[in-house]
């Protein structure tokens, strides 16, 4: 599996506007190779932090590429980041839990 995180700062007065141009980048994002999921976080000191997966790094690769992608990255960084920071990681383990849903009805 293969995993961005992709942490950015916006400018004053355009999140109501970037969040629509990310909302397309989500759907499209959807439409890639080995796409899993992606969620987006929103922190009180303004940074985002969106959390993308793919299977495989061929998917990664084909969504880092694709050109729509590539051209809201552009008008991203003209018109919308103040900064950024992107991490692209090789999942070595992964460990899960999940309370069964009826434990979870009961407390």
């Amino acid at each position: 599996m293969i995993v961005t995180v992709f942490r950015s700062r916006l400018k004053p007065d355009v999140r109501e506007e970037y969040v629509t141009l990310a909302n397309r980048m989500n759907e499209l994002a959807r439409t890639m190779p080995g796409y899993i999921s992606h969620k987006d976080f929103y922190a009180n000191d303004g940074e985002r932090v969106a959390i993308v997966e793919f299977a495989h790094e061929e998917g990664q690769r084909a969504w880092q590429t694709n050109p729509e992608h590539r051209a809201a990255q552009k008008l991203a960084r003209e018109k919308y980041y103040t900064e950024y920071h992107i991490q692209v990681c090789t999942l070595d383990r992964e460990s899960k839990f999940k309370l069964p849903e009826q434990a979870a009805a009961q407390t």
